[in-house]
């Protein structure tokens, strides 16, 4: 494993994730080894928006920490739509400190289901990577704690691809932006669940959905 250069861990960068999430010297050094990976990876495929690589720790890595921070204590994870990395392999850099914790990452598209699989290799973390649509690859999984999407597909899309994965005990974990009211509005006379939203700690006009007691009407 690549080992992180000392000034990583006195910078802003660990600082701002330590403000979200506490985390050891081994966790921050998976993280900037995903960070080198998605700017690597990032010259030839399109993992996360140009605009937002020189913002990465907090658009990204500290916005998708915030997961670890609101359920501690799961150790199943599938993370839906994983494209760069985030939340899932953010989540997969805390998990690798957790006897029998496993991240699911599902993308369908294989260059970026390729950068997982490679990103995953050179951070050490505790993932398999499924290069498949979440329609097919849910029937893989049980038991899971929790399920993950950031920028993948509007609220009422995303628990129709979820809805076969939440047991009674899943929480779904959905961050959102400034729109997400209307998303809601929409599951109505569709969906029942529970909900709270959590404002982000990163972005003011953003929250992340916490769903649970998920039930078609």
């Amino acid at each position: 494993m690549t080992v992180v250069h000392e000034n990583l861990l006195c910078g802003p960068e660990f600082e701002l994730i330590n403000q979200i999430y506490p985390v050891s010297r081994e966790t921050m050094n998976r993280l900037n080894i995903l960070v080198d990976a998605v700017r690597a990876w990032q010259k030839k495929t399109n993992l996360v928006a140009h605009s937002t690589i020189g913002s990465i720790w907090a658009r990204h890595v500290a916005d998708s920490i915030q997961c670890a921070e609101l359920m501690p204590d799961a150790r199943c994870w599938v993370d839906v739509g994983s494209g760069g990395g985030f939340p899932g392999l953010v989540i997969a850099a805390v998990m690798a400190e957790h006897e029998n914790a496993k991240v699911h990452l599902v993308e369908s598209n294989h260059k970026k289901s390729a950068f997982l699989m490679q990103a995953a290799r050179k951070m050490d973390v505790p993932v398999i990577v499924h290069a498949d649509r979440i329609e097919s690859a849910a029937k893989q999984f049980s038991n899971v704690d929790i399920v993950t999407a950031r920028a993948f597909a509007p609220l009422k899309k995303l628990l129709e691809l979820v809805e076969p994965i939440m047991t009674g005990r899943t929480v779904a974990l959905f961050h959102k932006g400034r729109d997400y009211r209307p998303e809601i509005e929409e599951c109505n006379g569709l969906w029942t669940f529970d909900l709270i939203d959590h404002k982000s700690s990163i972005a003011e006009d953003s929250v992340v959905l916490e769903i649970s007691n998920l039930q078609k009407i």
